[in-house]
């Protein structure tokens, strides 16, 4: 899982329509390689500034209700930024 901050959305007037009800959002992990923005699929909610935690690769398939052509998922709204401790 990756933890991160929302930086943006995606949107687009056409798509998959397994994909319609998904609302995309562009991540910015805060741990490890910052600079890999990348995009994750939102049905809790998550808005710009919120820190999340991100599932990736193949056990977003856990996550979802239907099969999406989806690599990674927003499964929880961070209530508090995390801090490195050290």
């Amino acid at each position: 899982m990756i933890i991160g901050k929302v930086v943006g959305n995606v949107f687009s007037t056409r798509k998959c329509q397994s994909l319609v009800g998904y609302k995309l959002l562009v991540i910015k992990p805060l741990f490890g390689n910052k600079d890999d923005f990348f995009v994750a699929a939102d049905t809790l909610g998550a808005g710009i500034g919120e820190c999340v935690l991100v599932t990736t690769d193949n056990t977003t398939q856990y996550a979802l209700d239907r099969q999406a052509p989806i690599d990674a998922i927003v499964v929880g709204i961070i209530d508090e930024e995390p801090q490195l401790e050290g």
